[in-house]
């Protein structure tokens, strides 16, 4: 594939999917779970736990909200299509540090689990040719260290939610460009 035909199918790819708007909307609903849980009086082993929990459902919530967005899910006919969940799925290994926090440092694993979710947004500026994404890795990434050693838990994951529905309006924006 040469290198404009590349860029064609990247282009369709990010008209497709919408550049991952329906997962970046999924993970407001997830940072919001998070930030619920926090409020909680539980132990914070058990919000960690039930943080993890409440991760589980971003793939079916992102696959809910692709339908009335009108979002292909997965794009048989590009061959980029398939490389979205490689990414996502790419991050997983990462979240045995996070595992690693929850016990070492527990106070801290939203904080870790944060900073994972925006590093694992990079790669996404490129298949989509997104500079939103390429300033949100930076910007998730550096502000949960940051607001992750000032404050307590459900204070980043409020941000989180703050800061998701921004990225979505972003999106939004940089979508009605293509």
């Amino acid at each position: 594939m040469d290198k404009q035909s590349l860029e064609q199918t990247k282009l369709a790819c990010a008209r497709g999917q919408k550049r991952g708007l329906h997962f970046i909307l999924a993970s407001v609903v997830i940072w919001t779970l998070v930030f619920i849980v926090h409020l909680t009086t539980l132990p914070i082993e058990t919000k960690n736990l039930l943080t993890f929990c409440c991760t589980c459902p971003l793939m079916p919530l992102a696959w809910l909200l692709s339908k009335p967005l009108g979002i292909t899910f997965s794009d048989k006919e590009n061959p980029l299509s398939p490389l979205g969940i490689v990414l996502s799925v790419a991050q997983i290994p990462y979240l045995l540090i996070v595992m690693w926090v929850f016990a070492a440092v527990p106070d801290k694993m939203v904080m870790a689990l944060a900073m994972v979710f925006g590093a694992h947004l990079l790669p996404f500026g490129w298949l989509y040719n997104s500079r939103v994404y390429y300033f949100m890795t930076a910007a998730i990434s550096v502000g949960a260290l940051l607001v992750g050693l000032l404050f307590p838990p459900h204070i980043l994951a409020l941000c989180m939610v703050v800061v998701e529905i921004i990225f979505c309006l972003l999106l939004i924006a940089e979508n009605k460009k293509l």
